[in-house]
């Protein structure tokens, strides 16, 4: 599945490089995707690095087989487009690649526990149901379930579980911002 590059900050956008700039020793002849797709927006592929795939987008009206030259928008989201592009300029010149910082191994466990509660939810299974199993049932036994943290944490799954659903998946997509 392919994503807007308006969506996807950590897409590289690839436009031809300007005329003033030198050829040699332009590394886009390294960036051939046989299965790449095209769209309105341009021709999209996947290339992958340091064991995570980049996605390339070459915009409309760039002839195949031209020197290509990377596009950072100035706008709230350059910062990861210069992160996407160092990764991939790493890559193409067989440096090491830096993980890619977009979510923590603690976001991702409560993403994937924010849609497992919520598919428990839209299953028919009560909150206390659905602490059970995350928590272990004799966890939720051992204290009072209205007034009980677990319960508070369950309902809390469930609501940005449904978030997510509704459109806020979206977000997975975009760096994280240092403040």
């Amino acid at each position: 599945m392919f994503w807007s590059a308006e969506a996807d900050t950590s897409a590289v956008l690839l436009t031809q490089s300007p005329i003033m700039l030198p050829t040699a020793g332009n590394l886009s002849s390294g960036l051939r995707d046989p299965a790449a797709r095209a769209d309105d927006q341009g021709e999209h592929s996947v290339l992958a690095i340091g064991g995570q795939n980049a996605r390339l987008v070459r915009l409309a009206g760039v002839p195949p087989g031209t020197p290509l030259a990377a596009l950072v928008p100035l706008d709230a989201d350059g910062h990861d487009r210069i992160e996407a592009i160092d990764r991939l300029l790493r890559a193409l010149q067989g440096r090491a690649v830096p993980n890619d910082r977009r979510l923590t191994p603690q976001q991702k466990r409560r993403h994937r526990h924010m849609l497992q509660a919520t598919d428990g939810r839209m299953n028919g299974a009560s909150y206390r149901e659905i602490a059970g199993v995350m928590f272990g049932a004799d966890r939720v036994a051992s204290e009072p379930w209205k007034t009980s943290s677990l319960r508070a944490s369950v309902i809390g799954l469930v609501n940005g579980g449904r978030a997510m659903i509704a459109g806020g998946y979206r977000q997975l997509l975009r760096h994280r911002r240092k403040e």
